[in-house]
């Protein structure tokens, strides 16, 4: 064991004033080697959080055992008993519901007004908190944060059937068919220019005569 590190965390968070479902945070602890059982243990009561792994030696990965550890107190409270939990060997990721509805974001993830180095913002999952409302209704599939969008209600959703889908939060999924939508508006996009550059070539030619 090379000592006790803290867990690189990634974190985004949603709000809503009219439905207590769609208050949530999403943690990801970062770690390689992540092993089930007592090896990797999540902790969570309505104010505390505390993560630990031991990660075992892997010298074909270039991984070295470590110990790691966190402990944190939330800006608020929240739902302990609905916390959400996905386990990869990279990584575990969590949806911790808040336990009071809010139109305003917590303005940070902790109690404590402090810089914690291994906290860092999950661009991949952010959205804007002016933002949210915007596209309140996603096509099935979708989940918040995966290529961008709003908050689709949490109620009628099958959490741990997007998580699977999500693969503990790699890669960045969007909804069905946004492929095909990014190649039509591509296609406009040119014949527009298209358009535009023989316009341009005609006056050219007007103005040589």
């Amino acid at each position: 064991m090379s000592g006790t590190t803290p867990p690189e965390v990634l974190w985004a968070q949603r709000s809503s004033k009219d439905d207590l479902e769609k208050n949530l945070l999403f943690l990801t602890f970062n770690v390689p080697n992540l092993e089930e059982g007592d090896k990797t243990k999540l902790e969570i009561t309505p104010t505390h959080l505390h993560f630990s792994a031991t990660v075992p030696e892997n010298t074909a990965k270039g991984i070295q055992g470590n110990k790691y550890i966190f402990d944190m107190d939330f800006y608020d409270e929240v739902k302990a008993g609905d916390v959400k939990k996905h386990l990869t060997a990279k990584s575990l990721f969590v949806v911790v519901p808040k336990a009071k509805a809010a139109e305003e974001y917590w303005p940070r993830l902790t109690k404590d007004k402090v810089r914690l180095h291994n906290v860092k913002t999950d661009f991949q999952r952010w959205v804007d908190e002016d933002e949210q409302d915007e596209q309140p209704d996603m096509p099935d599939g979708g989940f918040p944060g995966m290529g961008g969008g709003g908050m689709p209600d949490m109620g009628g959703m099958d959490l741990q059937q997007m998580l699977a889908q999500m693969g503990g939060g790699a890669g960045g999924a969007g909804f069905p068919g946004a492929e095909d939508m990014d190649g039509d508006e591509g296609d406009d996009d040119a014949e527009d220019a298209d358009a535009a550059a023989a316009q341009g070539d005609a006056a050219a030619a007007t103005t040589k005569e």
